[in-house]
């Protein structure tokens, strides 16, 4: 495998073939506050939900394809050995980010549509286990949560768990029953709360918002309110969250609502992380 181009990776730029490769791909995180190793299990650009602000060129709905498993781990192989022995920190990451944070199930759609997940799973955490890499970076699952019912999904939890993992569970606004106009996806209340359950017993769980201008408008007192008490009936209810990743548009967005969404002010962002930290939980903010 050779890297496509020698350009300095940006926060800007999330590209899935930055290193020449079908499913391994660096990027600087903002949220992960270095380099992050991210695993497309979605190569065909499919998904079950459409996020408005999703930065995916030509989305479609649907699932993951199916997988060359022994490709994956070469590609995972050859980055890792770049980062970890070469010099890629040194040639293609900004100094304030030379530090390797995870690898992270992400990409161009939800990584558990994937019915190979649970083996994808154990496949990274193999490459993980050669390069003594356990313990030392995060293995994170970024997902929607759609598919934590299902049992190899919980499994594979299990496995991310054991090595010191966690989720990253998306809730961009409070779910009610019925259309979300955010994520243009159907479904109810309980479901979620019952799947940011499953996904907290079995790995510990981030929840991940993204707040944004749509039409001008922010979200209003009654979206936030309804947002921070869906959080506290989490709470109450036992369920243990390790925190909320919060935040907002740096990329632009690649579906047809582009031109309605703006960044939301840093000062109104700042406030409602202050809103969430007074229900207890911790906030990390990435504007």
């Amino acid at each position: 495998m050779t890297s496509k181009t020698t350009q300095i990776l940006q926060v800007v730029d999330h590209s899935r073939d930055s290193a020449g490769c079908v499913y391994v791909y660096p990027v600087v995180s903002r949220r992960a506050g270095g380099v992050s190793v991210g695993i497309n299990l979605n190569p065909n650009n499919a998904c079950n939900w459409r996020c408005v602000y999703c930065q995916v060129p030509d989305l479609i709905r649907g699932g993951a394809p199916q997988l060359d498993l022994e490709l994956m781990q070469s590609e995972l192989r050859h980055l890792l050995h770049d980062i970890v022995h070469g010099d890629f920190m040194q040639t293609r990451v900004p100094p304030e980010a030379r530090r390797l944070n995870d690898v992270a199930f992400s990409g161009n759609g939800e990584p558990t549509s994937s019915v190979q997940f649970l083996a994808c799973v154990e496949g990274v955490a193999a490459v993980l286990q050669e390069f003594e890499l356990v313990g030392k970076i995060k293995l994170v699952l970024i997902t929607n949560g759609s598919q934590l019912d299902r049992g190899q999904v919980q499994t594979a939890l299990g496995i991310m768990r054991d090595l010191g993992g966690e989720v990253w569970f998306k809730l961009d606004r409070a779910p009610l029953d019925g259309f979300s106009v955010v994520n243009q996806i159907q479904h109810k209340q309980a479901q979620v709360a019952r799947r940011l359950m499953l996904a907290a017993q079995h790995c510990p769980t981030w929840i991940q918002t993204c707040m944004f201008e749509m039409d001008g408008a922010l979200p209003d007192e009654v979206q936030v309110t309804a947002y921070l008490d869906f959080l506290q009936e989490r709470i109450v209810a036992g369920v243990q969250l390790e925190g909320v990743l919060l935040y907002g548009l740096a990329r632009p967005s690649m579906q047809a609502e582009a031109s309605r969404l703006l960044a939301a002010p840093s000062e109104w962002m700042q406030k409602l992380a202050q809103r969430i930290a007074g229900l207890g939980l911790e906030v990390k903010l990435s504007l």
